[in-house]
């Protein structure tokens, strides 16, 4: 099987990449990465030598190069290239607009042209906009972002499910909920927090820090998205994540205070700050869908997932120092001048 995996240097692509390779091993996978900010070739050294993976420099709103990339002929194109940092959004939408909504269509196009097997597109709980307490997100919850994000995926998931109502192709949708793990840039909430935690900094939560998201450990979104090549149907949608009716929620400040614990760090560290602009209160995503049609179900439980996520940042020091410094980009000069 020859798999296309689009945007593969970044936090959820690369564990995605590792994951393949681990659990197919007659799959070659290509790595199609613009290498933006978030794109960091080190998430992937333990791999770049397996004659079964390459890298590929390109960008997903460049017809030429997704053309190039696609003619060589794939099974399985995976899409995790995105912008998707809400704050980032909110500063400014045009890059969200023109990778996400351009870039998708431009990805649309080129499988058409090549005839490529399936397309899995990875979508977000954030176009659901928010709900309300003891209720989940179903995949029939009629989509409402609420930030540039949020409507930026929404607008590639309709782009989507046009196509393959339009010209039949073999494509379908996966919306996950929060991720986290290793190798995350720590722009996001639990390495931002874990990070600042090690270093004696602040941890700066927003407004009150109630807010609510669904924590969904990056191993368990590889596995169900693994699952879903092989038995999902061409223009569904699926929930990925971990909460389920009578599953307690887990507030930003609860998350919080469970990793200055993990790490042995006070309670003094956690800064109150001013909430950002329609910042969703509430994402439940309900997985009940995949695990009644594939049996799929997460497996990683939050303690023991945050537990393992502050050790790998503590045991990784190096790594994380170097993105938060910006060195890490001199690292992409150094090995792969050549590619670049």
């Amino acid at each position: 099987m020859k798999i296309l995996v689009t945007g593969g240097a970044g936090f959820i692509g690369s564990n995605f990449i590792r994951h393949l390779l681990a659990s197919r091993p007659y799959a070659r996978v290509t790595n199609l990465d613009a290498l933006t900010y978030a794109g960091n070739l080190e998430n992937l050294t333990d791999v770049e030598k397996d004659e079964r993976y390459r890298f590929v420099k390109g960008d997903i709103t460049d017809p030429e190069a997704v053309d190039g990339a696609l003619a060589e002929g794939y099974d399985v194109l995976v899409n995790f290239a995105a912008e998707s940092h809400v704050d980032r959004s909110i500063d400014s939408a045009a890059p969200f607009v023109r990778t996400n909504v351009l870039g998708t269509q431009v990805l649309l196009d080129a499988a058409r042209r090549h005839r490529t097997g399936r397309i899995v597109h990875v979508s977000t709980d954030e176009v659901y906009g928010t709900v309300g307490p003891g209720q989940g997100f179903r995949e029939e919850t009629p989509i409402h972002p609420n930030s540039p994000y949020a409507a930026s995926k929404a607008g590639a998931d309709l782009l989507v499910l046009a196509a393959v109502h339009t010209h039949g192709i073999d494509a379908f949708i996966t919306r996950c909920s929060n991720n986290y793990g290793p190798f995350q840039f720590p722009e996001k909430l639990i390495p931002l927090f874990v990070t600042n935690a090690l270093q004696g900094e602040a941890l700066p939560l927003y407004g009150d820090g109630l807010q609510v998201r669904d924590w969904l450990h990056v191993d368990d979104h590889s596995r169900a998205i693994d699952l879903l090549i092989d038995r999902a149907s061409p223009g569904e949608v699926y929930n990925i994540g971990t909460w389920r009716p009578g599953v307690d929620d887990h507030t930003n400040l609860g998350i919080a205070r469970m990793l200055l614990r993990l790490l042995d760090r006070p309670e003094g560290l956690l800064r109150h700050v001013q909430d950002r602009p329609g910042h969703d209160r509430r994402y439940a995503m309900d997985y009940g869908k995949i695990e009644r049609l594939f049996g799929w179900r997460p497996q990683v439980d939050l303690e023991e997932g945050l537990a393992r996520t502050a050790r790998w940042y503590a045991e990784h020091r190096s790594w994380w120092e170097k993105v938060k410094s910006g060195e890490y980009r001199d690292y992409h000069d150094r090995h792969y001048g050549k590619l670049l």
